[in-house]
């Protein structure tokens, strides 16, 4: 009965054109080409990207701790993780002003 099934299968699919979807691939392939060409941002250098990692992982400790301070019932550990946002928050606004120099540089 499994080979039935899997032959009718077989012939099923050997009447069907196979082109239509390897054109669809490549139509989707160019389109995100061209979009990535328009959005293209200028070339960065590498202190420029350092920077950028610098803040975006500020950014994503700075999201952690936040979250760790809204479920935490510990005012010890609470106490601790406001003092950690401050310091990541005064790490930010330093990085702030470098990146808008930068950006303005451009």
């Amino acid at each position: 009965m499994h080979s039935r099934a899997f032959a009718a299968q077989r012939a099923y699919n050997e009447g069907m054109a196979r082109g239509w979807e390897s054109k669809s691939v490549e139509a989707q392939i160019e389109s995100a080409a061209s979009k990535e060409t328009k959005t293209r941002e200028p070339e960065l250098t590498p202190e420029q990207m350092q920077t950028l990692r610098d803040k975006e992982n500020l950014e994503l400790s700075r999201t952690r701790v936040m979250r760790e301070l809204a479920s935490s019932t510990s005012v010890r550990y609470q106490d601790i993780l406001r003092k950690a946002l401050a310091d990541l928050e005064t790490k930010l606004a330093q990085l702030e002003p470098a990146t808008r120099a930068k950006a303005a540089a451009l």
